[in-house]
């Protein structure tokens, strides 16, 4: 769960998760939201993946990130079990 709020904790993040929370997407479209380099965003989604907050897959030569929201709905169940 630590990765998870760390990765949470970045605005270029939370930007991406948005972005695929619309629609899966490539890195290269991700990057045209961004004014950061290609590395920095591919750094960005591998904290992302790591956490368990995206996906990856491979689709001929393009990689397609979507939004894994299990993970998501996992954390909220234990944010909300905190107020109980």
């Amino acid at each position: 769960m630590n990765k998870v709020f760390k990765a949470l904790n970045d605005s270029t993040r939370r930007k991406i998760l948005e972005l695929l929370k619309e629609k899966d997407l490539t890195a290269g479209e991700i990057s045209e939201h961004f004014n950061i380099s290609k590395p920095s965003i591919s750094h960005h989604l591998d904290l992302l993946s790591q956490a368990g907050l995206i996906t990856r897959e491979k689709q001929g030569q393009f990689v397609i990130y979507a939004l894994n929201t299990s993970v998501l709905e996992d954390i909220t169940t234990w944010i909300f079990n905190l107020k109980k």
